[in-house]
């Protein structure tokens, strides 16, 4: 199993995604952003940071990377890939992903362990039962996830809204319980066919077991898809 990491000049977490994906034992290497060959990968990630300065909005100008066309296509053959905080934003500005990632509720930086909590969803990157809650870190200034009411409600019935902020027992509050203001809670996100996969929140930094009770959460966001990869090249080569 092998993954690329793409890297946009601003990018800040391709190590760490690098990082998380070795300690679970897979391949793991760095795509540039000018590169246009995704070939030689089983899986994508665009990781989080500030591509091209957060220019414009986050994300709007690493869309245009020469890189994207490759992920474009990438995606609409049914191939996974995963985008992380900044790379998130970058698949809703590029339209691989519905709705919009605003400036955080209350306008201030987030860094912090939040709960989450896993919805039915349609999503090959997540193979966790339905309202289990993961704890994952948040670094983030423009989290907050933003769609209109029909967008929302077609996310729920295609089953596309893959993670909720929560809770720790798995409740949500009346007002909300997004620390950044998210609409509905909604903290990730795939497309139809859940190949395609958003999130505000960074798993590579839950996979080591170093940062405390929950520190090894993220590694289920990596190790469902190398399996269902794993099982679809069995299918394939006949093994």
């Amino acid at each position: 199993m092998r993954f690329g990491v793409v890297v946009f000049p601003g990018s800040n977490c391709e190590q760490d995604v690098v990082h998380a994906l070795r300690h679970l034992g897979y391949e793991a290497s760095y795509v540039w952003h000018q590169d246009t060959d995704l070939e030689p990968y089983d899986a994508i990630v665009l990781p989080g940071g500030f591509s091209y300065g957060d220019y414009l909005r986050c994300g709007a100008v690493a869309r245009f990377s020469p890189v994207m066309d490759a992920v474009f296509a990438y995606a609409n053959a049914g191939r996974p890939v995963i985008g992380i905080c900044n790379g998130f934003q970058i698949l809703t500005e590029a339209h691989l992903l519905p709705g919009a990632l605003l400036r955080n509720a209350g306008l201030k930086f987030i860094c912090e362990s939040v709960p989450l909590r896993v919805e039915q969803s349609v999503c090959q990157w997540l193979n966790l039962e339905p309202g289990t809650v993961v704890h994952i870190p948040i670094n983030h200034n423009e989290g907050n996830y933003f769609c209109d009411e029909a967008t929302r409600a077609q996310l729920e019935a295609n089953g596309q809204i893959v993670l909720r902020y929560c809770n720790p027992d798995g409740t949500r509050n009346p007002d909300g319980s997004a620390p950044n203001g998210a609409f509905d809670d909604i903290a990730g996100i795939c497309n139809e066919r859940g190949n395609v996969f958003g999130l505000m929140p960074h798993p590579e930094r839950a996979t080591d077991g170093l940062s405390g009770s929950h520190a090894t959460d993220g590694a289920a966001f990596f190790t469902a898809i190398a399996a269902q990869v794993g099982s679809y090249a069995k299918e394939v080569c006949g093994a």
